[in-house]
């Protein structure tokens, strides 16, 4: 099974090409971009490019993924509708997943606590904590809109090493120092974890997807 998976729920515009079978997964090519031009302009080339270099066209891709939230209004609805054009035009399967779970398998191999944290506006983060065996991420926590120091609260009070993922990281590290900041290449959002995650998610008809918003509570 051939996986084209797309992130552009952030500042990176993000690509990659898996292969599963039997059991075994590859990484066939990734292509991650931090970026401040339009996810729009970059997208589709990446994409395409990204599969030629590969030996593939996108009629091979049997599934496709892509982030569906939380993250970047206007990114979010450029890589949905990005992926159900070229589901539909296939006649393909494809699947939504979450942002905060994609980053979290970015650091499958982390054994413990894991959590997701990326920046919403002024002090508040997008958040999820996952659990990994060092294989397989599991889910702890809902995503959420949550204050920066009731996040941190919820990190110490799991009494263990928890690494964190996403640019929220240094929002936290101002309430708490028990954070453990995921390693550069696996901070930001990429889709190999997109592709991991999509491997372990039931996959849907390309109308069925929908960007997943999640609504900023107020503070004060």
């Amino acid at each position: 099974m051939l996986i084209l998976a797309i992130d552009t729920s952030g500042k990176t515009a993000s690509v990659a090409a898996a292969q599963a079978e039997d059991g075994n997964q590859v990484l066939l090519g990734q292509r991650m971009l931090y970026t401040a031009r339009a996810h729009s302009q970059i997208l589709l080339p990446m994409a395409k490019a990204l599969l030629t270099e590969t030996g593939h066209t996108v009629s091979d891709v049997d599934l496709f993924a892509v982030a569906n939230g939380p993250g970047s209004y206007t990114g979010l609805r450029i890589g949905i509708a990005a992926v159900q054009a070229m589901a539909f035009a296939g006649g393909k399967p494809c699947t939504g997943i979450s942002t905060l779970e994609g980053l979290a398998w970015n650091l499958c191999a982390v054994r413990g606590v894991i959590c997701a944290a990326m920046c919403a506006r002024q002090n508040l983060l997008y958040a999820a904590f996952f659990e990994s065996d060092g294989r397989i991420v599991r889910r702890l926590t809902e995503d959420t809109v949550i204050a920066a120091e009731d996040c941190a609260a919820q990190l110490e009070a799991y009494g263990q090493p928890v690494t964190v993922a996403g640019d929220g990281f240094a929002l936290l590290k101002e309430h708490t120092a028990k954070g453990i900041a995921a390693p550069m290449h696996l901070g930001l959002q990429s889709t190999a974890g997109i592709c991991m995650a999509a491997l372990h998610t039931e996959a849907a008809l390309p109308e069925a997807l929908t960007v997943c918003y999640l609504q900023e509570v107020k503070i004060g």
